[in-house]
């Protein structure tokens, strides 16, 4: 199978596990650590590309697992995050690591978190490098094992 469409397939199964669990995923831990993690896969190579910006703002808005908040709250802390990351982005890659970083008491959403980030990551049919390296070092960040997710 080509990766491309292993990545496709990857993306859509992740979709599929985080919409069974909907109902589980409503905490406030849960929407800061989901908006951390899609603003640091939109930012993963350093740059916050306004295309990149839209697109991600577009998914939030439509994923089913994220309608269970408002999405003009989603929205302002997905751009704080993003704020953080324009303004210094080692410094506020540690904040909004920090964010992510809450799911952790909680199996689920710490899996659901990295879900997100790849569903993300490949909603553009790239899941690149950089992406990968950001939702990998979220799995540390949160506790789980990069494998879990074939981020190795």
């Amino acid at each position: 199978m080509a990766l491309w469409d292993r990545l496709k397939e990857s993306a859509s199964m992740m979709q599929t596990q985080l919409t069974a669990k909907k109902n589980e995923l409503t905490s406030g831990a849960f929407r800061d650590a989901a908006m951390a993690m899609c603003a640091l896969v939109a930012a993963a190579d350093g740059t916050i590309d306004p295309s990149e910006r839209q697109r991600v703002a577009q998914l939030i808005a439509t994923n089913d697992v994220l309608r269970n908040f408002p999405a003009d709250d989603l929205h302002r802390r997905f751009e704080e995050n993003l704020g953080k990351l324009t303004a210094d982005f080692a410094l506020g890659r540690i904040s909004v690591m920090q964010e992510v970083a809450k799911a952790r008491k909680k199996p689920a959403e710490a899996r659901a978190v990295i879900q997100i980030g790849i569903v993300i990551g490949g909603a553009d049919g790239d899941f690149d490098q950089t992406e990968q390296a950001v939702v990998r070092d979220a799995c540390h960040t949160l506790g789980l094992p990069p494998h879990e997710f074939d981020l190795d």
